[in-house]
């Protein structure tokens, strides 16, 4: 009978034991699943103090980028290129153009685009590309904007200006596309019909020599580039 005790009062300790033991288990899950919530509301909180921004539209183009500009002071960006990197100061007197270029940059809209267009000893363009990404960003963005000319009176292209493309259709205010963009490289024999026609927001600053290169690489007879030269943008400061 003593053994039949002894027996019967391990068994209750040992099922207890494990009771314990899957007690402290779930305790450790239940901690461990408060740490995972706990850093999901964060990283939700995180998502949520991201500036949220309108559609650009002609309507609000002007009060927008004015309202960014103030807060987005920058102007210098980087652009890189499987050839090399190319830095681009933007000029001040250009706000629209300046804040709408900065604006691109920081939505990351110019990753993935490409220099879709290449003329040697004459530009180099980019801001398109041939992949569906690109029409979606510009949908979010506003697909339908351009921006106001600041063409400034005696500033004429040079080897490394920047300038705003435009839309071949009727526009004689000269409005800007605003999603491209030409870097100019000669001779000033051919710029009589860019010259206070193009809005020049920058000028290159380092890396011409990646210019050079791009503006010689071989393209079909539209200036495409036969092989698809990608670039990623930055702000410097």
């Amino acid at each position: 009978m003593r053994k039949l005790f002894v027996y019967c009062f391990g068994i209750v300790l040992f099922f207890g034991s494990c009771e314990d033991k899957k007690k402290a288990s779930q305790n450790e899950n239940e901690i461990q699943n408060e740490i995972q919530n706990e850093d999901e509301v964060e990283i939700e909180v995180e998502k949520k103090a991201e500036p949220e921004y309108p559609e650009i539209t002609n309507e609000n183009v002007v009060p927008f980028l004015t309202e960014y500009g103030k807060n987005n002071p920058e102007t210098k960006v980087l652009i890189t290129t499987r050839f090399g990197d190319i830095e681009i100061e933007l000029f001040k007197d250009t706000p629209l153009h300046r804040a709408n270029f900065i604006y691109l940059v920081k939505q990351q809209y110019f990753n993935e685009t490409f220099f879709h267009r290449v003329v040697p000893n004459f530009i180099i363009q980019a801001g398109n590309s041939d992949l569906s990404s690109t029409q979606k960003k510009r949908a979010e963005l506003g697909k339908e904007y351009l921006l106001p000319a600041e063409i400034i009176p005696g500033r004429v292209h040079e080897y490394g200006t920047v300038s705003g493309a435009k839309e071949y259709r009727e526009n004689p205010d000269h409005r800007t596309a605003p999603y491209e963009f030409f870097i100019f490289l000669g001779p000033k024999s051919s710029t009589t019909h860019l010259n206070g026609k193009y809005t020049i927001f920058g000028k290159v600053i380092k890396g011409m020599d990646v210019v050079e290169e791009i503006s010689k690489v071989k393209a079909d007879d539209g200036d495409w580039p036969l092989n698809n030269i990608y670039i990623s943008a930055k702000v410097l400061e």
